[in-house]
């Protein structure tokens, strides 16, 4: 008897769980990713502000998946879907399913301005993280030999767009680079005294969705390292040059980062169900799309409540919904009764600003400072999904913890703003082969 076919589409948190929790499941896997690896997208700031390299955040699907003899990786981009014929097709051929998992993710949403992605690239991926790397260093070396003033000024500006997560770690990292990474690196400017780091933040709190207290801990820790951080702010226009606000304010910036938003999948277009403002799929209690019991949605595609709450597009939620749906799947192939509906278990949250400065969350304690930082440096390490990927992260902090140095600091792209797809797609091969280069470490 032929076993049923399990599409997941996605190889983040949520579909890389879910293929692992189907390993022993009487059916077949294939895993569909456009990526050839499994990406740890919390660090990728870190990637961005030269504390870690490609490598040492990404892990290849082949290797993370090669001893699940039930289980295919597929290099493929997924164009669209069929519900109706149970078909997916992707960039080259097409894939029947029997379940379709769909594990996508969300992609940066520049509300109604795409012409603002070439000015401030957000995070989301790799290429981003090393583009965002690259504007960086080059604003700095532009600034070492800038003899006008006011550009020097204009170069040696960054701003954040949005103070979630992402906007925080990142500004708080982009002001220990110019406190004490570069601060002796260059003879024309004082790194720790020109450097300008701006946090734009349309709320009225940082990191607006943990606790008050956790937020205004965040924000003095901010102000103590020196980020300008402007609270109910808007970017009304973004250009090369630097950012407006809705409110007048001009910001001359060489280099903008976007952390302000993002919104659901294209692919979440071809289920015909309900969707919210951001794209993300209004699934029934047991993450099913309704009317399709066979598809499955996860982690921040998701849009339903739990207590009154909308459930958080975090890590956790990707991973707790890729492992109920495979045991869902599991549970219907095999006959075995199924559960009514998905339960997340909030495992906390945290952020963390700086070395020693973080905010941390767990149930209903609250903590920051020291003991926050290293329970986030911790927390980080453990889900790390490859031991190799452990070893190096844990290594480069050491390393940067003893020297205040960060070792990632080599430009690989041309300077232009619109590079083609083939240069990046070589800029990136030429990060990843890097990791040839580090002592082996075992599985």
């Amino acid at each position: 008897m032929k076993k049923p076919h399990v599409v997941i589409l996605g190889g983040g948190f949520g579909g890389l769980a879910t293929a692992k929790s189907l390993r022993r499941a009487p059916v077949r896997v294939t895993l569909v990713d456009q990526s050839n690896h499994h990406l740890f997208q919390p660090l990728l700031y870190q990637v961005a502000t030269s504390a870690l390299t490609a490598p040492d955040i990404a892990a290849p699907l082949r290797k993370l998946l090669r001893k699940q003899e039930n289980t295919q990786v597929l290099m493929a981009r997924a164009v669209s879907i069929d519900p109706d014929a149970r078909v997916v097709r992707l960039d080259q051929g097409e894939l029947e399913y029997d379940y379709l998992v769909l594990a996508t993710g969300m992609v940066n949403n520049y509300f109604g301005h795409p012409e603002w992605e070439a000015h401030a690239p957000g995070l989301k991926t790799l290429r981003e993280a090393l583009d965002v790397r690259s504007r960086v260093l080059r604003a700095y070396e532009a600034a070492e030999r800038e003899t006008d003033p006011e550009r020097r000024k204009e170069l040696l500006t960054f701003v954040l767009i949005g103070a979630g997560p992402t906007g925080v770690e990142m500004a708080g990292a982009l002001r220990e680079i110019a406190a004490e990474t570069l601060a002796a690196d260059f003879r024309t400017f004082d790194a720790d005294k020109d450097v300008r780091v701006v946090l734009l933040e349309g709320t009225d709190r940082v990191l607006p969705a943990m606790h008050p207290e956790s937020s205004r801990d965040a924000l003095t820790s901010l102000k103590e390292l020196g980020v300008e951080v402007h609270l109910e702010t808007f970017a009304e226009s973004v250009d090369a040059h630097g950012v407006c606000t809705a409110d007048g304010m001009r910001i001359q910036a060489a280099t903008v980062v976007w952390a302000a938003g993002l919104k659901a999948s294209p692919l979440t277009e071809g289920l015909g169900a309900e969707r919210d403002r951001a794209g993300r799929v209004k699934v029934e209690p047991d993450l099913t799309v309704p009317g399709r019991p066979e598809v499955y949605v996860l982690g921040d595609l998701i849009s339903l409540e739990q207590d009154g709450e909308p459930l958080p597009g975090v890590a956790q939620t990707a991973i707790q919904s890729g492992r109920f749906a495979a045991e869902q799947i599991d549970a219907e192939v095999q006959d075995l009764p199924k559960r009514a509906r998905f339960v997340y278990k909030d495992k906390g949250s945290m952020a963390t600003i700086g070395r020693a400065r973080a905010v941390a969350e767990v149930s209903s304690s609250r903590f920051s400072g020291f003991f926050a930082w290293m329970l986030w440096l911790v927390i980080h390490i453990l889900f790390l999904v490859d031991f190799r990927n452990r070893i190096a992260v844990l290594m480069e902090w050491a390393y940067a913890y003893v020297t205040w140095r960060r070792s990632a600091r080599v430009i690989l792209d041309a300077p232009s703003r619109h590079r083609p797809a083939l240069e990046r797609d070589a800029i990136l091969r030429s990060e990843l082969t890097r990791s040839s280069e580090r002592p082996a470490a075992t599985d």
